[in-house]
């Protein structure tokens, strides 16, 4: 979008487990650098993009281009600043300790997949109601962020 925002997940991972979702990382991708679940997801906030601390400079960083060339070596590398193009064959890295994460709003989880007959079962589906029952924040933009 045109605030430079990108569509994420944030994940918390063990440093001794994060070579192990590197791999899983880069095993989406097919030998042209697509995700074949990303068929219409395009634009800038669609774009292939790792948060790490330390971004390019750290050891997750390194980790990630070694599985990336053991996947195949179907990536490039740049660093990300935000609003960054969604290129094919390209994976941003981005520093986390700069680049925060913001919970999405409650609308864009748990819902099903965009191809026709991509349904998930509804105990996922569920989950949205389940946590706001809970008293879940799922968040939203943050201030003087909304376009």
């Amino acid at each position: 979008g045109k605030l430079g925002h990108a569509e994420v997940v944030a994940v918390s991972i063990p440093s001794s487990k994060f070579e192990d979702f590197a791999t899983e990382y880069f095993n989406l991708f097919d030998k042209d650098g697509l995700r074949p679940d990303q068929f219409g997801d395009r634009g800038t906030e669609y774009r292939n993009l790792v948060g790490v601390p330390g971004g390019k400079d750290s050891e997750y960083a390194k980790l990630l281009v070694k599985a990336s060339i053991a996947a195949g070596d179907k990536m490039d590398f740049a660093v990300g600043k935000g609003d960054d193009a969604d290129l094919a064959k390209v994976a941003w890295i981005m520093d986390s300790d700069r680049y925060p994460f913001y919970k999405g709003e409650q609308y864009h989880q748990f819902h099903d997949g965009f191809k026709l007959g991509e349904n998930y079962p509804g105990s996922y589906n569920n989950l949205a109601g389940t946590f706001a029952r809970g008293g879940e924040n799922f968040g939203s933009c943050p201030n003087g962020m909304v376009g």
